[in-house]
């Protein structure tokens, strides 16, 4: 992979989306939201009403849904079969589903290529957020970064997502959603062994952003 890529990978509510966003408009790059597009995928299947317990069903009707991401980092778009799905993919719904239709080894293979492709098309560079990137998506990334926090920062990062939702409730269904990711055989979550783990739960996102981009300048560093 010849794209210069920073790869944030990291669990539900850690902060990589904002992070990511961060770094990429503070470098003028390009930004790749993966998990929207997995997002997208379930959106889409609901709307088709598949059955989200067979996996075949999710196989099969993935085939032909078509998913089109923006890398504008100030102005992230998704869209699903022609509709702008960015309100509807943060739906309980959806959220609710995602892990079981992103377990799905095809579906894994139909967005990985999607994922490469948008990467590959990002002359300027591009940093890309999820939870395989630097393991799976772009083994070859510059830099890579596993970003975590602790359950409470997550859970209150994610309740405050959701407009006010229940904590505990929150910090319960990241938990299942940790389990699901880290658990199934297809990409699973885990940290690259080259990546540089940083913890949030103490720092502000733009401290988090500066520790980065302070990554990032090591390595554009001539030698």
């Amino acid at each position: 992979m010849t794209t210069f890529v920073i790869a944030v990978d990291g669990p539900s509510g850690s902060g990589k989306s904002s992070t990511a966003r961060g770094v990429a408009q503070r470098l003028g790059l390009a930004y790749l939201d993966t998990g929207a597009m997995y997002r997208a995928m379930t959106w889409a299947l609901l709307q088709r009403g598949t059955d989200l317990t067979d996996a075949d069903a999710i196989a099969r009707d993935a085939e032909d849904v078509v998913i089109v991401s923006g890398t504008d980092p100030s102005d992230p778009t998704i869209e699903a079969d022609g509709t702008d799905v960015a309100l509807p993919i943060r739906s309980s719904e959806v959220t609710g589903s995602v892990s079981l239709v992103a377990a799905v080894p095809h579906v894994r293979e139909l967005l990985v290529q999607l994922q490469r492709s948008t990467i590959a098309a990002a002359e300027q560079g591009i940093v890309v957020e999820g939870r395989d990137i630097g393991s799976t998506v772009a083994p070859d990334a510059t830099v890579k970064v596993f970003l975590v926090a602790d359950a409470a920062a997550r859970a209150a990062r994610r309740t405050a997502e959701l407009g006010g939702a229940d904590a505990a409730a929150t910090q319960e269904a990241l938990a299942r959603r940790d389990h699901i990711d880290s658990t199934r055989t297809s990409s699973p979550l885990a940290k690259a062994p080259d990546a540089v783990e940083i913890d949030g739960t103490h720092h502000t996102l733009e401290e988090v952003v500066d520790q980065v981009v302070a990554l990032v300048e090591q390595v554009r560093e001539p030698r």
